[in-house]
């Protein structure tokens, strides 16, 4: 069973480097790659040898786990998948696997209704619902917004076990507002999804704030296993209970912002609240209503309040109307010159 599982962590470590475009896998960093993840998971100091790792190639490459992974050679010397996007995590589910599956989710849903599965219960329905899709060979029923292109994605789990076992990471790191890509150390504390995007929540050190790593903009994760991992107190409810997001002003105090919702957006705002915040003051003959929330402002907030358009007036506080229409008034700008579209 060890070493079926050992054998588990070496195809995913093979598969992850061979999923990293912006790096040249040769054998050997392939068997230095499955050396420190068997240390980082089993503790194992033995390096992999390299007919173990050429073994481990020859399986992936073939039928025998229905990976048939399209692992070819160039110049002789670099690994790489022929297909993009490949990975072996996302090969079809056997008949064995949806029978398993089936099994399990019909047990789990058995706990439903007690309090502890009250934030998974729509995953267990998107679960139901997949396995039901590739068993009947029909399309789901359920459908989710998703960003197949989404960059970063395959550092999720890699992520997850450094936060679970409180490693430090090292990171480099491209940001849209940095030319070059930057290098550091950060201790994660959680993930967080907003919007489609997922991010990492942790500090560079001790005495700095907590800042959010959007996944698409890391280039590339090492680990740091001779530095101390900050021991944070770190409640992610608390820290994001006054903000809608990622982007946390730690310096700003939440405050009462009060907005006008037309009479189309209204019942879309209180059937689906901006914030856990929000209040109906009134509902206007019109149909219109005044609603507050108390949050701090930030960047997410204010592109929320953007997307309504002529839908929504903000009517407090008076620097963030302010804004507001110093925004629309540029946006406005755009629009004023007609553009040579060769259109009649």
């Amino acid at each position: 069973m060890a070493q079926n599982k050992n054998a588990l962590i070496r195809y995913k470590t093979i598969d992850k480097c061979l999923q990293n475009k912006y790096c040249q896998w040769t054998l050997e960093d392939l068997i230095e790659a499955c050396s420190e993840a068997l240390y980082e998971y089993e503790g194992k100091e033995n390096a992999v040898s390299k007919r173990t790792i050429q073994l481990d190639i020859q399986m992936m490459r073939s039928e025998k786990l229905g990976y048939n992974a399209p692992i070819e050679v160039y110049d002789k010397k670099y690994y790489h998948y022929a297909v993009e996007d490949f990975s072996i995590t996302d090969i079809p589910l056997t008949e064995t696997d949806i029978n398993v599956l089936t099994e399990t989710v019909s047990m789990l849903k058995q706990f439903k209704d007690f309090s502890l599965f009250n934030d998974v219960s729509d995953i267990l329905q998107r679960l139901e619902d997949k396995i039901y899709a590739e068993k009947s060979h029909t399309k789901p029923v359920i459908h989710l917004d998703k960003n197949d292109k989404l960059k970063g994605l395959h550092f999720l789990d890699e992520i997850y076990q450094a936060i679970v076992k409180k490693v430090v990471l090292v990171i480099t790191y491209k940001s849209f507002k940095s030319r070059d890509e930057q290098k550091f150390t950060f201790h994660p504390f959680i993930l967080k999804e907003f919007n489609n995007r997922w991010f990492l929540i942790g500090k560079k050190w001790k005495n700095q704030p907590v800042s959010n790593l959007a996944l698409d903009r890391i280039v590339s994760i090492d680990y740091d296993f001779n530095a101390s991992y900050i021991e944070d107190t770190f409640d992610p409810e608390k820290f994001y209970k006054n903000v809608i997001g990622v982007t946390v002003n730690e310096g700003l105090r939440p405050q009462r912002i009060e907005l006008w919702i037309d009479k189309m957006n209204a019942p879309y705002v209180i059937t689906k609240p901006l914030h856990h915040s929000q209040r109906l003051i009134k509902t206007n003959e019109d149909g219109s209503i005044i609603i507050h929330v108390f949050l701090i402002i930030n960047y997410e907030f204010e592109r929320i309040l953007l997307g309504f358009g002529n839908g929504l007036n903000v009517m407090r506080p008076n620097f963030l109307r302010k804004r507001m229409r110093n925004i629309l008034n540029d946006a406005i700008k755009h629009y004023e010159e007609d553009i040579d579209n060769n259109e009649e």
